[in-house]
Order: structure tokens, then C-alpha cells, then sequence
């Protein structure tokens, strides 16, 4: 993963600090790996990877909060500033998969898994606790390409994320509330390169969004099937909010466009037509599909790549 230098001009991460924490994991963390689901390009503003630390905005139910994790010998030192400071900081091992239980799992049933399980000792399943900032970004994901999705994620932050608060790096923003995603116009919606049909379906999220956290939709299964009967959202906007929110160890991302081949190609050395032959693969690990998805994506095969790549839409031209 890339990193960039620390900023010479930024304060000092002593000034205005609100929040401070040492934890000690019993497993090999790796910060970023650990949050790359949460990470929507390089270039996202919500995280950055510095020489002191790894950083990442968020909302909580007190405000926005800028967190800093740094790892040395082996000891997680947390930093953290704004209204949200106190929530978000000491949420951060869930972040990097303190509550996940991965010893109840066995990976005998097929050889790529096991050596999988055997050799990625750092994967753990992390939990945000926070439905809304994994929503947004999941209902712009839907049926685009990554790159046009990043894009969007990217130029929605400029127009309403607000500033990270505290000695954030440059450039750093907090997701927009619900409220502000419900203020942003139709003109601003096509600047951002956003079409109607997600459009749409970012403010219908927004509209019920504090009935969406955990604390009021319940466990991963009744915020799916909460989700789920908002127009405009589907099975996999759904699992994808799961998995980051809380760090659901089953629910598989179906309807995505590369997974069922990637699943496909590691578990049966060939690509899966459709997502019930991805979930046949997946069957033997019910109950924790999703924890051998994120092993394969950490390391298994993939098919090479020989035909033209998906090519873009820009709403903002149309």
C-alpha cells in the first residue's frame, strides 16, 4: 500500500489531541491491511498512511473524529480529535478485529484455504460499529467500475465532507452526515459525476439513516433484511455494509462482478458462471464464507487477465 510523507507544516499530533490509548493485540496487527476494506483508492480522503501513523476519519453519534494509529513493537498507540474523539478511539480494536473469533474456524476443507488460514495469521475480521460511513460508499459502488466509484467517493468529500478535525494530513475529510447528502442538489449531484439511480438511492438511505446503526437495526441479519427493503438497494450493497459495520464472518458479496470468478479460479481452478456455483464453493465454510472470501482475496489465485477492461461511464458529461 503507498504512503506519503508526513506533512513538515502540520501541527504536532500533541495539539488539541483529545483521546489517547495504548493496546497490545495478541495476533501480528497490520493497521493497514487490517483496514483496506474501508479504503476506497490512494486517494481517499477519509484514510491516509503516513511516516507516523496510519489515519482515517469517521462519524460517530458524537460528531466527526480524526483517529491515528500508530504500531511499534508490537504496542497500538491511539490518537484521536474532534466531538467523536472518545467513541472513535476507543472503538479502534474493534476496527482492526478485536471481537472477531477466528479460532472456532476450520479451514480443512480445501487445501488453498488451509495453507490460506496457515500463512495470513494477521487477518482479522474488523468492525466499525458505524452502518452510515460504510453505506455511502457501497450505494456508489453499485454497478459502476471501481475506478468511477472512487472518483465519485472522492468529489463527494470535496463538495460535503468537512474538514478532518485535529492534526490531520492535509486534504482530509469526514464523510458528509446524512443530513448534508440530503442538502446536496440535483447540479451538484452531476458535477460529481453521480447518476440518478444512485442518487436516488443515497437519499433514501439518508432519509432513515439513524434507523440503519446497529444499536437500532439490530445484528448483521436484520440490518441486511433493513437495508434490503430500501428502494435502491440490494443483496450486495447490503453484505458490503455488513461486513465493515460488523464484521459479519458469512455474508458474501453477491452480485459482484469479479468475485464469483476470483472465489471461482482459488477453490476449483476455473472461473464460476454465476454466483450460486460461487456460493456451492463456498458451502463447506457456512457461517464464516466471508472470512474464506477475505482469504482468498489476501492471497489466492487469480485468472490473467487477456480481454478489454470494463470502460468507465462520466455522468458529468451527459
Amino acid at each position: 500500500m503507498s504512503r506519503v510523507p508526513s506533512p513538515a507544516a502540520r501541527p504536532t499530533p500533541s495539539a488539541g489531541q483529545v483521546f489517547e490509548s495504548v493496546w497490545t493485540p495478541d495476533w501480528p496487527l497490520d493497521p493497514a491491511r487490517a483496514l483496506a476494506p474501508h479504503r476506497r483508492g490512494t486517494g481517499d480522503p477519509t484514510m491516509r498512511i503516513t511516516d507516523d501513523g496510519l489515519w482515517r476519519t469517521t462519524t460517530t453519534a458524537e460528531g466527526s473524529a480524526t483517529v491515528r494509529i500508530a504500531v511499534s513493537a508490537g504496542t497500538v498507540r491511539i490518537s484521536a480529535w474532534g466531538p467523536g474523539a472518545e467513541q472513535a478511539g476507543a472503538a479502534v480494536p474493534e476496527w482492526l478485529g478485536a471481537a472477531d473469533h477466528p479460532e472456532g474456524f476450520d479451514p480443512s476443507g480445501h487445501p488453498v484455504v488451509a495453507e490460506l488460514h496457515r500463512t495470513t495469521r494477521w487477518l482479522r475480521l474488523g468492525r466499525t460499529g458505524r452502518t452510515w460511513d460504510a453505506l455511502v460508499p457501497a450505494v456508489l459502488e453499485q454497478k459502476v467500475t471501481t475506478a468511477e466509484a472512487y472518483q465519485v467517493w472522492r468529489e463527494l468529500l470535496r463538495l460535503a465532507g468537512e474538514p478532518a478535525p485535529g492534526p490531520a494530513p492535509e486534504g482530509m475529510r469526514v464523510p458528509p452526515s446524512a443530513q448534508r447528502v440530503l442538502e446536496v442538489t440535483d447540479w451538484e449531484w452531476h458535477r460529481c459525476g453521480l447518476d440518478g439511480a444512485r442518487r436516488r438511492a443515497l437519499r433514501a438511505v439518508a432519509s432513515v439513516a439513524s434507523r440503519l446503526e446497529p444499536e437500532a437495526a439490530g445484528d448483521s441479519a436484520a440490518l441486511q433484511r433493513r437495508l434490503c427493503s430500501i428502494p435502491g438497494i440490494g443483496v450486495w450493497t447490503a453484505a458490503e455494509v455488513v461486513q465493515r459495520a460488523l464484521g459479519c464472518p458469512d455474508s458474501v458479496s453477491v452480485g459482484d462482478y469479479h468475485l464469483k470468478n476470483i472465489v471461482g479460479w482459488s477453490l476449483a481452478g476455473r472461473r464460476t458462471t454465476d454466483d450460486a456455483g460461487m456460493l456451492a464453493l463456498l458451502e463447506p465454510w457456512r457461517g464464516q464464507r466471508q472470512r474464506v472470501v477475505r482469504l482468498i482475496l489476501a492471497g489466492g489465485a487469480r485468472r490473467p487477465r487477456r480481454g478489454p477492461r470494463f470502460a468507465p461511464t462520466d455522468y458529468r458529461g451527459i
